[in-house]
């Protein structure tokens, strides 16, 4: 509900911008000039009919053809017959009983005599009607005159004057356009358009309420004291009791535990959106939230897994959780280098200063702790070869971040083989190139703008993307960030002496965005079970392919691999990228159990 809310107020919302521009721009326009009355003579005062006229039977009784109805009126000074019939009008001179033919020079004439302005007729020419002259039926006399606005003088085809159209009327036709969203004919204010939009308002003001009421909860009205208490008992996966405590009635697993010291893992401090406080409750696990769909795995929803930002302590409950001990402990680190592998990838490796364990296995990630802070872009140092890069990012000069806050990176290389530091591989996320004051992202900024010898804080390590036991063969896919934990795997599978086959294709825009690409041919050259494979999508260097990452896999090695369900597969990167190649192993008919992958919950 959530997600439909969210595009529907995202498609009416700017249909509402467009309402209130195009409105305001409507009223500001000058009425007289749309009205087209800015260079137009009044209408003639009535004038009475002359004594002189041949009479309307003889006429009648001249005409070629039938005529179903009779009127008089004036053509500049002369009286006229108006001799209507099945499919045209005829023009009488009401005292010669003559045929009056409306050409181009009479057409100017009746144009400048209704014109006051200060131009000259330049053109007139007899014309398909057009949205100008939207309102009358038939081709159209079109004068053009010399102003500074453009105006247009329109007769119909019997001399009547029809519009006087200029750049101020045309101007608030296209926002009248916009307003009414009749894009076609511009006149129908209750076309589907305007009903879908005025439905989805509708809906969205209920779907608003709906979600209003259920963002609460009835605890958050009660004081603490007076909800009474439930028994939480916090296991590890393995079964060892990491904790018991007493928990408010109403409050969330996640806020319960954040009250006891026991932080878990969340990029989006609670919010129900990066899906990393999953717990698995044991017993009864109630009914899955739309978030918990949203988030979770089928699978893992079935095995009683749940995020702990949206479950209830309504009742005693016994809940596993990832990282044990590690949820209520902070260590801290000094950051030994930081090193630009791309211009927006940057290789941070800290010294802890508690010796890691082996709990920080390739694949894990740990969560680095950003407190409220300011900054420019100025203290983000790039070398020169990355600089026409960033100039195209069009930062804002400051920005900051009022509130601490935590992001979760991966580890990219294996602790034991870097004496025990912490590398860490992190993208700058800058959001759209050429989108002026567009902030950065909190996290990303501050790691960026680290220097070696700064502290730092980090909790962790968390996660359990981690290599399978066994000896089958692997496919590391990947792209982006993904290189961190997907490298700081193969890195540990080959240095122990793995012996299967082990693939890795990465994809890249770039050649200049792929980190660690001369490690992989190095690593290709020294290990013989090792294949390594760049893809490239915005750029060709006649070796690597191009395209997407997921499509060139499929190309150069799963559809002609002989046993693809024998196969291990390791995915880490971008959200579609993600999506595509699961999707694409799926097709293929490669088993869920078969494909481990980190989305970095993004």
């Amino acid at each position: 509900m959530r997600k439909i809310h969210r595009w529907i107020g995202l498609a009416v919302g700017l249909q509402l911008v467009l309402w209130m521009c195009s409105g305001l721009v409507m009223s500001l326009l000058d009425a007289d000039k749309v009205r087209g009355r800015e260079f137009r003579f009044p209408a003639a005062a009535k004038r009475a009919w002359p004594t002189d006229t041949v009479p309307v039977g003889h006429v009648l009784a001249a005409a070629r053809e039938a005529a179903q109805t009779v009127s008089t009126g004036w053509l500049l000074d002369r009286p006229v017959y108006r001799l209507s019939g099945d499919k045209s009008v005829r023009l009488i001179d009401a005292r010669s009983g003559e045929r009056i033919e409306l050409d181009e020079r009479l057409s100017r004439r009746i144009a400048e005599a209704s014109y006051r302005g200060p131009g000259q007729a330049v053109k007139a020419e007899f014309v398909e009607p057009s949205l100008e002259t939207r309102a009358h039926d038939g081709k159209v006399w079109r004068i053009a005159f010399s102003d500074a606005e453009d105006t247009t003088v329109y007769l119909s085809a019997q001399g009547d004057v029809l519009e006087h159209r200029n750049r101020t009327w045309r101007l608030f036709d296209l926002f009248w356009m916009l307003h009414i969203m009749d894009y076609s004919e511009r006149k129908d204010f209750n076309n589907p358009l305007v009903v879908s939009a005025a439905v989805g308002g509708f809906w969205l003001a209920l779907s608003g309420i709906w979600l209003l009421f259920t963002s609460f909860s009835l605890a958050e009205f009660i004081p603490k004291r007076w909800r009474g208490t439930r028994a939480l008992m916090i296991h590890t996966p393995d079964g060892g009791r990491l904790r018991s405590l007493r928990a408010s009635t109403g409050d969330t697993v996640f806020v319960a535990l954040a009250r006891q010291g026991l932080q878990l893992p969340s990029n989006c401090g609670g919010g129900q959106s990066c899906g990393l406080c999953e717990v698995r409750v044991r017993g009864g696990a109630p009914s899955p939230t739309p978030a918990d769909r949203a988030l979770l795995l089928p699978a893992r929803i079935e095995a009683g897994h749940r995020l702990a930002c949206n479950l209830k302590v309504d009742r005693n409950l016994d809940i596993e959780v990832q990282g044990g001990a590690e949820l209520g402990t902070v260590h801290e680190a000094r950051v030994e280098s930081v090193r630009a592998l791309s211009p927006f990838l940057r290789e941070i490796v800290l010294m802890p200063t508690d010796k890691p364990g082996a709990d920080h296995h390739p694949g894990c990630y740990i969560q680095v702790h950003i407190p409220p802070y300011r900054m420019g872009r100025q203290q983000i140092e790039a070398p020169r070869e990355h600089q026409t890069a960033w100039a195209g990012l069009h930062l804002p000069a400051q920005w900051s971040s009022a509130a601490p806050l935590r992001r979760s990176y991966s580890l990219s290389a294996p602790v034991e083989q870097i004496g025990g530091r912490l590398s860490l591989l992190v993208r700058f996320r800058h959001g759209k190139q050429g989108s002026r004051n567009h902030p950065p992202g909190k996290g990303s900024a501050f790691v960026f703008g680290l220097k070696a010898g700064d502290r730092l804080q980090y909790s962790g390590p968390f996660g359990e993307f981690a290599i399978r036991p066994g000896r089958r063969e692997k496919v590391f896919i990947g792209g982006g960030a993904g290189m961190g934990p997907l490298r700081a795997m193969i890195r540990d599978l080959l240095e122990s002496g793995a012996g299967e086959t082990i693939h890795f294709w990465y994809g890249a825009r770039t050649r200049a965005d792929a980190p660690y690409v001369d490690e992989m041919q190095a690593l290709a050259a020294r290990f013989g079970n090792f294949r390594w494979q760049l893809v490239l999508s915005d750029a060709r260097d006649g070796v690597n392919p191009v395209g997407m990452v997921h499509e060139a896999v499929h190309e150069g090695l799963l559809h002609s691999h002989p046993d693809l369900p024998a196969c291990d597969f390791y995915l880490c990167g971008p959200p579609a990228m993600l999506a595509a190649t699961r999707a694409l192993l799926k097709k293929l008919g490669v088993p869920d159990e078969r494909v481990a992958f980190d989305d970095f919950k993004i």
